[in-house]
């Protein structure tokens, strides 16, 4: 059996344990999983070309399907052969340790006896470094080493990697691969270790049903923590390389704690009841200000690291995509996510989760505004350094808000700058029908400009902000999804997916105008982009309905959490 090609996106789950992810695809094949954490090199890489996979899939024709466990990332795939069911209930077990991974597998035969087809095939370094010192104990454990990584396989059923396996009507059968840069300790019962899993997802998941899609918002929730390390940092999405649109040069690698996105999970962990995600964030992004005060950086590895720059791995990459790790936000500002972090200090001090090590922090951000925010620089969308609009706005939100948290008279020194900053802006930055451009370079509007106004940097009724929404609405639009802003001359559809981001900030924009129908519109018609497992990429292609870009996109969940939340309330 050889290794399977890659599929669309949108039939791809994830499995996810706070450390790192790995993609499982529907003939049962883990195509991706970096290990030991999320910015290391992998060891399954046939997604994007590489060697390495682990499968197990039906040996009869089949029909696929599959689905998550309620509030978890334990994910179910579900096979319809020609003669019976068979499920593989997979995971990453939890609690985590960020130098071993366990991954389990078990497949079970839910009516008659089943036969499937195991191969695990692991490669480190991205498919350039395969198994070596291999053995199988007398009970068929296997142990071996892929670079400097140590390997355990327990429940294999033959004298290879690579064998049929038969399980009983009613039965089941628990594969367990553990890879840990460390020595590996002694071996686990697999039940012991699902039922930690299980007791770790259940305990940390609300049930959101004081929202208007608890399964939906549950699932976010749980996606959101998946990508959150035990350092509070949550990366903004498990893979690298994955086309925003074919041969068009943008593919990046997500692997990475981008301040603005955990700052969106913050937020949305505080709409109501505040959940354990915000003080996540607060922890991480506090560390990095106070660590690198004016050389912060939009982006970090999940240990407080800058990421590393662009790099090559020379494989093929995802079908369209490219084989690209790093990324170029180590040398850039972008002055917005200022104005996010004092947007997640204001969220937190509403519930009385500052500490005094945050309000340090935030005396660094707003002096980073003051200093800054005259300057040109990189923006929301990593662009090249402009007078973003969309910058600006941020902080005047996230000034407004603070101001409201804080004694009075610093409060009227926050809202004096958020004034100084909106009248700059103003004078700058409209176009002549009153609403924003983005930028005072480039006209056309920016569907991230909808997004201030909802966090308080304008009122509802502004006429600016009125004519921002109208604008989107003409000229970015289609089908019931957004496009972030017109690049060139082309439609913005043949230039680039909808971004879904967009879309639920498309609903919250509505929503906050009192349009509650459309609103929901918006919303329900972009939660609904999504394959069988229910998660959501950065791009969404109108024309051919597939997701595009790195999955699953941590903001876009966030964003979502949000808006369902926000919509109850």
């Amino acid at each position: 059996m050889t290794g399977f090609a890659p599929q669309v996106l949108r039939e791809y789950a994830l499995l996810a344990d706070g450390e790192r992810g790995a993609l499982c695809g529907p003939r049962g094949d883990i195509c991706w999983l970096c290990a030991p954490g999320w910015s290391d090199s992998a060891v399954l890489s046939s997604l994007i070309g590489g060697a390495g996979s682990y499968t197990v899939s039906p040996v009869d024709t089949y029909v696929w399907g599959g689905y998550y466990e309620p509030g978890s990332l334990i994910w179910r795939n579900r096979w319809v052969t020609t003669s019976t069911t068979v499920e593989c209930r997979e995971a990453l077990a939890r609690p985590a340790d960020p130098h071993r991974l366990v991954l389990l597998r078990r497949v079970e035969a839910v009516e008659r006896d089943v036969r499937v087809r195991v191969r695990l095939d692991l490669a480190g370094g991205f498919g350039r470094r395969s198994l070596r010192e291999l053995r199988r104990a007398d009970d068929g454990t296997w142990t071996g080493r892929t670079g400097d990584l140590r390997v355990r396989w327990t429940g294999a059923a033959g004298d290879g990697l690579e064998f049929d396996l038969a399980v009983p009507a009613g039965g089941h059968h628990d594969l367990v691969l553990e890879i840990s840069s460390r020595r590996l300790p002694d071996p686990v019962d697999a039940d012991r270790l699902w039922q930690a899993t299980e007791h770790a997802w259940h305990t940390d998941v609300p049930r959101f049903e004081n929202s208007i899609a608890p399964r939906d918002t549950r699932h976010a929730y749980a996606v959101l923590r998946g990508l959150t390390t035990g350092t509070g940092g949550m990366v903004a999405a498990a893979t690298l390389g994955l086309p925003e649109r074919a041969e068009a040069g943008r593919n990046y690698d997500y692997r990475y704690v981008w301040l603005r996105d955990q700052c969106y999970a913050g937020l949305a962990a505080a709409v109501g009841e505040p959940h354990p995600l915000l003080e996540d964030a607060l922890r991480f992004t506090t560390a990095r200000v106070l660590d690198h005060g004016d050389r912060l950086l939009p982006a970090y590895r999940p240990d407080g690291t800058p990421p590393p720059g662009e790099t090559r791995l020379n494989l093929p990459g995802y079908p369209g995509g490219a084989d690209i790790v790093g990324n170029h936000v180590n040398d850039q500002f972008q002055l917005d996510a200022l104005g996010e972090l004092l947007q997640l200090h204001a969220a937190a001090a509403r519930h009385g989760r500052l500490d005094a090590d945050d309000r340090l922090a935030t005396d660094v951000v707003i002096g980073l505004i003051t200093e800054h925010w005259d300057a040109p620089e990189a923006g929301i969308w990593e662009l090249r350094d402009e007078w973003w609009t969309h910058s600006r706005l941020a902080c005047v939100a996230g000034l407004r808000a603070l101001a409201r948290e804080v004694p009075a008279h610093r409060g009227a020194e926050l809202s004096g700058l958020a004034d100084k900053l909106l009248s700059e802006t103003t004078a700058r930055c409209l176009d002549p029908r009153g609403a924003w451009r983005r930028s005072p370079a480039h006209p056309g509007t920016d569907a991230a400009l909808l997004l201030p106004p909802v966090r308080g940097a304008l009122p509802p009724d502004d006429p600016r902000t009125r004519a921002t929404l109208a604008a989107v609405e003409e000229t970015l639009t289609e089908d019931g999804y957004v496009y972030r802003f017109a690049p060139d001359d082309r439609a913005p559809g043949e230039a680039e997916g909808a971004f879904l981001l967009c879309g639920f900030t498309m609903a919250l924009a509505h929503w906050q105008q009192g349009d509650r129908a459309t609103a929901l519109r918006w919303f329900e018609r972009n939660r609904a982009a999504c394959g069988p497992p229910g998660l959501l990429a950065e791009e969404y292609d109108v024309r051919q309905r597939q997701l595009r870009g790195n999955l699953p996109q941590a903001f876009v969940h966030a964003l979502l959490l949000e808006t369902s939340q926000r919509f109850a309330g």
